[in-house]
Parts: structure tokens; C-alpha cells; sequence
């Protein structure tokens, strides 16, 4: 493994460490700020936004700095942002340090993600995503360290921060091995958004990437429920099954990166698609309640092997010139699936049933089938 190899796969594990941390620190956050429990929601839609607006001005920036200065930025931008929120006072102070943490987090993704493409082989794109899912365990763990140790959400904000600092100086340190190892760069080719759009094939990789993301979030956001409300599962059991689906999706993207020596990307697509709807067939099935609960991990190996190999697959079909934009239109495209198809899922829920959480599932599955095939068929 060379040595840019491995900071870029210890940038994605850092990349997932403050994933995790609001969700596990906010039900004390909220009450030292005086704010509702559901302002989090407002956190993470700033955030969201701030990464969206990144991913799609990705390809202009990479157009001006090479990738290695964008990536030691973004995530110094992080890394200011998280001390940021680690020495904030205020709800409104969080959401103003939300901006550049959603900028630098958007930024590394679309950026990391292209030239991982452009530049290595699918198995690394897989376990560069497992490396994520890591961090985003690990991130919750630090945040229980220091709650555990002095009951200090800050603290944890901060222990993060540290490590960010630590990265982002090993990545100003190493900035002559991207032009040493970047193996015939290409430069690419600055695209205007809705030039981007109109490229043929464009619309139906947004659209899948849409709705992977859709599936991803809302499995996170509301499986727990689901066992709950319709399975009948106490809280408690329910909350340690529901946390199998993201077991499933690290899990499954370290064995991916084993597959992809035997199947190529749009293989690796079809295969996740496949397990999904297994999946979903046991989480409905009337026989076993054991089966329902283990289908949620069967639906996180599904998922796994999609994402890196939509990412891995685009300057392969779109060309190498053209992979920048279009990778930051699909990214911005996975954030805005993330921001609005669970909460659509929780209004769907409490007005026609939580029962209905498979098949919300399994549509948003088959429209990114159909859309998936659509793709191959325009651009292979």
C-alpha cells in the first residue's frame, strides 16, 4: 500500500468521526442550550445544505487547486468548525459553525471520492467507505469517554478536533505525494450545473444515488421504530437490532472490497440490489420474528457494495474529464436524498402507518434499479 493510500484511507476514517457525535451528545447538548429536542433536525439540515453547496462547486475548485490542497483545507475547515462547536455557548453559535463543517465535510467527500476513482482500483472504494463506517463508530465512542469522564459534550467535540489537526497536518506535510503517485492526472473539465445535468445519463445517476441515500438514512432514522410499532419489540432490543443495519453496511463494504476482484461495478450494483430485496422479503415474512430482526442487517450487506461502486463506476462511464462535476452533482444529489426522504417517511408514518416502512424501502430500491439500468444503457 503507498503511502498516499493510506492517509486518504485515514482522511475517510476521520471524515466519519464527527458523523455520529451530535446525535450521541445532543439528548445533553439540547438541555445545557435551553433548545427542543428537535433543533438537531436544524443542525443537520444546515449542515446538509452546506454540503450540497460544496459538492456542486467541487469541480471549479478542484479546476484551481489540486486535490491534495483542497482536501488539507476542507478538512482544516472541519477541524476549525469543531472547535468551533466545542466552544460554543449558544444554539445559534452551533448553526453558524455548522456551515463551514458541512463545506469542508462536502468538499473532502466529493474530491476524495473522484480521485479514488479516477486513480485506484474498486476494492479501495469499498474499504475507503468501510474505513468511514469505522470513524463513525469510533466518533460516538469518544463522545461516551468524555461524557463518562467529566459529563463535558465540549470535550468530545474537542478530543475530534485534535485529531482533525493532527490530519490536517499530515496532509499540508504530504502534499508532493498526490503530484508523485497521481499516476496521469487528468485534468478535468469544468462544467457549468446545468450543462452538468444535461449531460445524457446525468439525471438517472442523481436520481440513484438519491435514492440510495434515501434508503441508507431512512433504514437509520426509522428501523428502531418500525420493530417497535409494528413488530412489537421493547425499545431496548429494538435500538441493538436496529444498529445491525449499520454493522451490515461496514461490514459488507470490507468483503466487498474482497468481490470486486471477481465482479466488476455494475455487478457489485445489482448484487446490493439483490440482498436488499432479500431483505426486505424477511423483514416482512409473518413466520419469524427472529428473521425480521436479522433482515436488517442482511439490507445493510445489500446496501454496502452500492455507493463505492456508483462512485468507483463514474469516470468510467461519464469519462475522466467530466468525472469532477458529475461526481459533485451526484454527491449533492446523496445529500438532498438524506435531508428529504426520512423526514417525508416520518409524515407518511404517523399519517398512514410506520407499517408502511418496507415498502417505502423497497420503491425507493426499485426506482433506483430502474434508474441504475437506464444509466448503463445510455452510457455502455
Amino acid at each position: 500500500m503507498s503511502l498516499l493510500l493510506l492517509i486518504i484511507y485515514l482522511s475517510f476514517i476521520s471524515l466519519g468521526l464527527p458523523d455520529a457525535l451530535l446525535g450521541s451528545a445532543w439528548p445533553i447538548m439540547h438541555q445545557e442550550l435551553s433548545v427542543p429536542l428537535s433543533y438537531s433536525g436544524i443542525i443537520f439540515v444546515i449542515t446538509s445544505i452546506g454540503s450540497v453547496l460544496s459538492s456542486l462547486i467541487s469541480d471549479k475548485v478542484i479546476k484551481k487547486y489540486s486535490p491534495g490542497i483542497v482536501t488539507a483545507i476542507s478538512t482544516g475547515m472541519t477541524m476549525i468548525a469543531l472547535f468551533g462547536f466545542s466552544f460554543s455557548k449558544s444554539f445559534i453559535s452551533l448553526c453558524l459553525w455548522s456551515i463551514p463543517y458541512g463545506m469542508g465535510a462536502g468538499l473532502v467527500d466529493a474530491v476524495l471520492n473522484n480521485y479514488v476513482a479516477l486513480h485506484y482500483a474498486s476494492r479501495h472504494m469499498s474499504w475507503l467507505h468501510c474505513m468511514w463506517g469505522i470513524g463513525a463508530t469510533i466518533g460516538p465512542y469518544f463522545m461516551s469517554l468524555a461524557l463518562a469522564y467529566r459529563n463535558s459534550w465540549p470535550l468530545g467535540y474537542r478530543s475530534i478536533g485534535f485529531i482533525q489537526l493532527f490530519l490536517t497536518i499530515i496532509l499540508f506535510l504530504t502534499l508532493k505525494l498526490w503530484k508523485k503517485e497521481g499516476k496521469s492526472d487528468v485534468e478535468n473539465t469544468s462544467t457549468p450545473l446545468f450543462e452538468t445535468i444535461r449531460i445524457k445519463g446525468a439525471i438517472e445517476i442523481m436520481l440513484s444515488f438519491f435514492c440510495y441515500c434515501a434508503i441508507e438514512q431512512t433504514c437509520g432514522l426509522w428501523a428502531a421504530s418500525w420493530l417497535v410499532k409494528v413488530k412489537e419489540i421493547n425499545e431496548v432490543r429494538a435500538a441493538s437490532f436496529a444498529s445491525f443495519f449499520f454493522l451490515g453496511v461496514t461490514v459488507g463494504r470490507a468483503l466487498s472490497g474482497f468481490i470486486t476482484y471477481k465482479l466488476n461495478d455494475k455487478q457489485m450494483v445489482r448484487l446490493g440490489e439483490g440482498i436488499i430485496v432479500l431483505g426486505i422479503l424477511l423483514m416482512i415474512q409473518p413466520f419469524s420474528e427472529a428473521l425480521s430482526l436479522y433482515s436488517l442487517i442482511i439490507i445493510g450487506l445489500g446496501c454496502a457494495p452500492i455507493y463505492p461502486s456508483l462512485m468507483h463506476a463514474t469516470p468510467i462511464l461519464f469519462g475522466k474529464k467530466q468525472s469532477q462535476s458529475v461526481m459533485g452533482v451526484q454527491m449533492a444529489s446523496a445529500y438532498i436524498g438524506n435531508i428529504c426522504m426520512p423526514p417525508l417517511f416520518g409524515i407518511i408514518g404517523e399519517k398512514l402507518g410506520i407499517g408502511l416502512f418496507p415498502i417505502y424501502i423497497a420503491v425507493l430500491l426499485l426506482v433506483m434499479y430502474v434508474m441504475h439500468e437506464r444509466l448503463l444503457k445510455k452510457r455502455t
